[in-house]
């Protein structure tokens, strides 16, 4: 296949996968990032149809920050990278599940997945601790919560 017969397709790819994407009012999509080998469930984001676009055509995974009002590349400030292996879209179309290659953690914290809490016999428990400091991910700036640095206002430092 030609170089040009190939960015055809691929274009024509992107086409009917944002065709099958119910955005919402603000252009938006939920999304939920997963290790593809291992089903482990690492983080929730937000897409708009740029990033879709930017992720398909460059198996690097991007999101949008709903706080920057921009695109966010996973790990380009942090090294810890997300390349996708495949992007799914559910039933209804408004949500999308990517299958990804982890480089490292994917949460601010440190911890490899964003969903290191959970409810066991009536408590709020950790279940992962930290595998790395958040101070080495972003250079000092300590891990942020909700509304205190993170790009998105969920949670999320961008990195």
């Amino acid at each position: 296949m030609t170089t040009q017969a190939t960015q055809e397709t691929t274009q024509a790819a992107q086409a009917g996968i944002l065709g099958l994407i119910r955005f919402d009012a603000a252009g938006l999509v939920p999304v939920i990032a997963q290790q593809h080998d291992t089903g482990e469930v690492l983080m929730m984001a937000w897409m708009n149809a740029e990033a879709v676009r930017e992720t398909l055509a460059t198996g690097r995974v991007c999101y949008f920050s709903r706080s920057r009002k921009g695109l966010w590349r996973k790990g380009e400030t942090s090294g810890q990278l997300q390349h996708l292996r495949e992007l799914r879209v559910d039933c209804d179309g408004d949500t999308l599940l990517l299958l990804v290659h982890q480089e490292g953690v994917a949460c601010h914290t440190g911890r490899r997945s964003c969903f290191y809490r959970a409810v066991r016999d009536g408590a709020v428990v950790e279940i992962a601790a930290p595998e790395v400091s958040p101070e080495a991910l972003y250079g000092g700036g300590g891990a942020h919560g909700h509304g205190h640095g993170d790009a998105d206002g969920d949670g999320h430092r961008h990195g």
